[in-house]
Parts: C-alpha cells; structure tokens; sequence
C-alpha cells in the first residue's frame, strides 16, 4: 500500500547495490522539481527501520530539493522477502545486471538461501543465478566500485572486456589498469571498444599511450585504420573480412552462452555437437592466429 513517509526514516545502507547514473539522475532531478515523485520508493520494513531498497535515486534528488516526505510502497517485512520481491517485479527492467548479481549474492552469502532457492522463486534458471553470483567473483574491489559509481559503462565491461578476460588473454591485473585509466573520460561505447582492442591487441607502444592518459591520440590513431582495404588484394579484403565476422561472432557468442532461454533439449543436443567440433579446431586455430599476428606485427 502506497503511503507518504519521512525521507529521515529511511535507512540508506542498499544504496551501494545500486548503479549511479548521473546524467539520468540530473534529468530526474528535474523531473521531480516540476512534477514531484511520481513513482513510490520502495523497501522492507523491519522493526528498527525502513530499509530502502529502490529509489535511491529519487531519495537524493528530494534531498537536494527539500522535500521532506515522499511517497513509499512496502516489498515486506524481511530483507530477503523484499530482495525478492524487487527482482521478480524488476524483470526486464529496472535492475541492471550487476545489481541483480549483488543482490543474489546476499540472497546465498547473508539470508543462507541456495542457489537452487533463488532460482526457483525467482522462476529462473540455476545457471542464470550461479552467473550472476561469479560475476562479482571475478570482478576485483577496484573495478566494482568504478562500476557501481557509473564511471564505466557497464556494457563495455560485459561485452567488451570480459571476453578478453574469458580467453585468458590478458591478466585480470590488465583489465583493472584498463578500466582505472579509461573510467571517467566520458568516452562511447565505441571509443571504450576501439581502446581495448588497441591495448589488448595492439603494439606495446600503443598500450603505453593508453596507460599515460594519451586517449585521444590513440583513439586518432586507431580511427586512422582504413576501413576499405585500400591497398589490398581480393584475396585480402576477403580474408579481412572474415576475420572480422569471426571476431563479431566470437565476441557474440560467448556474451549468448549464458542465456537461460537456451535449454531447449533439441538446441542443446545441436550445441553440444557444434561446441565438441569448436573445441577439437580450438588449437590449432590459437595457434594459426598467433603466426598471422606475429607476422603481420612485424611487418
């Protein structure tokens, strides 16, 4: 039931599970100055206090205004029964995928449920629970307060860098230094994108112009690739060109393979045959791939 509460009533220690955005937040900011909160906040109400769980958003920009009561929606009266509660009314939106990953966390690690439990109350997958519950594993105390303080697009780090990660490529160490001196410049998706392939796959001098803070002349000279072949023979431009499907199609299938609407015994007898033929060409692959790197780098 909707109800107006004191803002002070509010006890705010789930604000770091949240994601900062503060662009979104400044545009909510005046939303809120012209029309009010429109949408209630929401939490658990325990005994000692009111545990905010959604609106952290909302709570800041009313307290930068002012406004002293705002409108609340109770999730229920146990921390776990709220999370829950949260997650299965923010299906599709809302929750972003490392708030969800924080959250299961504290579902198995504090309230002692398993695994098996979140995902059946949550009518999800053990394998949609137990990906989200690594992530934060994988993810060094550096690179998820950057996250969670939205000064890295979180796309990037899930389909940008995490693959190189996946094929152990880089040290975790690298990616850390990566993320540390991108985080902040306010950089596209695109531009985050054209830097990771020139610091992880480049020549050590462009990785050292990253690492002092030169971005723009290294994304200038990563733009400077020409896109048409110009130079290029038929059977070049082709082979570029397949290279750079692969590349897509790796980079896609790998953010897939975790996607809980994959479990059809049909597609998983498929896949089971096609990722048995990808796994014994694997080798070799990694093997040709590094005489074409090690022969075009030199030249």
């Amino acid at each position: 039931m909707r109800e107006m509460v004191e803002l002070s009533s509010l006890d705010l220690r789930y604000e770091g599970h949240r994601l900062r955005d503060d662009a979104r937040e400044a545009r909510l900011l005046a939303s809120i100055a012209e029309r009010g909160i429109e949408e209630p906040l929401q939490g658990v109400d325990r005994s000692v206090a009111r545990f905010l769980l959604d609106g952290f958003k909302r709570c800041r920009s009313a307290k930068k205004l002012g406004i002293d009561c705002v409108p609340y929606v109770s999730l229920g009266e146990e921390e776990a029964t709220g999370i829950l509660n949260l997650m299965r009314a923010s299906t599709g939106k809302g929750l972003n995928i490392l708030e969800q990953a924080r959250f299961v966390v504290d579902l198995v690690s504090i309230h002692g449920m398993s695994m098996a439990e979140v995902a059946q109350t949550l009518s999800r997958s053990k394998g949609w629970v137990s990906m989200r519950r690594r992530l934060l594993d994988e993810m060094s105390p550096a690179i998820r307060e950057i996250l969670f303080r939205g000064a890295f697009p979180v796309y990037s780090y899930m389909y940008t860098l995490r693959p190189f990660m996946r094929m152990n490529t880089p040290r975790r160490q690298e990616i850390e230094r990566f993320v540390q001196v991108v985080a902040g410049q306010r950089l596209s998706v695109r531009d985050i994108e054209l830097l990771a392939q020139g610091y992880f796959r480049g020549p050590a001098s462009l990785r050292e112009a990253i690492e002092g803070d030169k971005l723009s002349w290294s994304l200038d000279q990563l733009k400077h690739v020409p896109e048409d072949r110009e130079g290029c023979n038929g059977v070049e431009r082709g082979f570029l060109r397949d290279l750079e499907l692969l590349r897509k199609s790796m980079q896609r299938v790998m953010a897939r393979c975790h996607d809980p609407r994959l479990g059809s015994p049909a597609f998983l007898a498929q896949a089971n045959l096609l990722s048995g033929g990808l796994l014994s060409t694997l080798a070799p692959f990694c093997e040709r791939m590094k005489e074409l790197h090690d022969r075009s780098g030199s030249a």
